[in-house]
């Protein structure tokens, strides 16, 4: 978890080194859950490459695994009751989901199918979907699911990150952090370089401030750069 004053502090810093201007907290929250987001949603990108890369036999320095670590903490799961009519579960009342991993019926992984595949499974005596070997297809946020005695199920997903927020109090017209009203970042506490230039990119868009976009910018990149070496 990174701690949000600690990022706003910094980015205020940097941005003001040169009197490049003030970044209001309401600024801030907005760049701060944009940069989060980016970042968040890069994981996946960069998992789907570096899988397809042979990795090495060091514990603390193969790529995927990292990456992993990363998610991990936005893995998550929740049991959903089947409609009374059977065979259907709708997903779309799951918080904050981002994506839909397995889906279990009593500790037995589901099979997903696509539509066409769903229907011709059914059609033969031993193909037919059993409580032992049940399978799925999804529509929008709703899973078909065979058979119908299937009441309940289990979906493990992705969820997103919270909403950060810098809460403060007003004191003497000067806005004061305040834990209590504040959100911090979850992402992993290693992302906090990443997050304050990503934050101090999109401040400089916003103030017309070239210099700064592209100081941020070049970090971003050489960053991003040393990470897929």
């Amino acid at each position: 978890m990174v701690r949000v004053d600690t990022v706003y502090q910094r980015v205020l810093a940097i941005a003001n080194k040169e009197q490049r201007g003030y970044i209001t907290p309401l600024e801030f929250n907005l760049y701060a859950n944009q940069a989060q987001m980016d970042i968040f949603e890069q994981y996946f990108y960069d998992l789907n490459q570096f899988s397809r890369i042979p990795g090495n036999d060091t514990e603390y320095s193969d790529m995927v695994n990292i990456l992993e670590e990363k998610i991990n903490i936005f893995e998550s799961s929740v049991n959903i009751t089947s409609t009374l009519s059977g065979g259907t579960a709708n997903v779309g009342g799951i918080s904050n989901l981002y994506r839909l991993g397995s889906v279990q019926f009593n500790g037995v992984e589901i099979e997903k199918l696509e539509h066409k595949d769903f229907k011709i499974i059914k059609r033969s005596p031993l193909t037919k979907p059993t409580l032992e070997r049940p399978v799925y297809y999804k529509q929008g946020n709703i899973l078909t699911i065979e058979p119908l005695s299937v009441d309940s199920v289990t979906v493990f997903y992705i969820r997103r990150p919270v909403k950060v927020e810098w809460g403060y109090v007003v004191t003497l017209e000067k806005a004061l952090y305040n834990s209590n009203r504040s959100t911090n970042f979850e992402l992993h506490d290693s992302e906090e370089t990443d997050l304050i230039i990503k934050i101090l990119a999109l401040a400089g868009i916003t103030m017309d401030d070239q210099a700064l976009y592209q100081i941020a910018s070049q970090e971003d990149m050489k960053n991003t750069q040393s990470e897929k070496q």
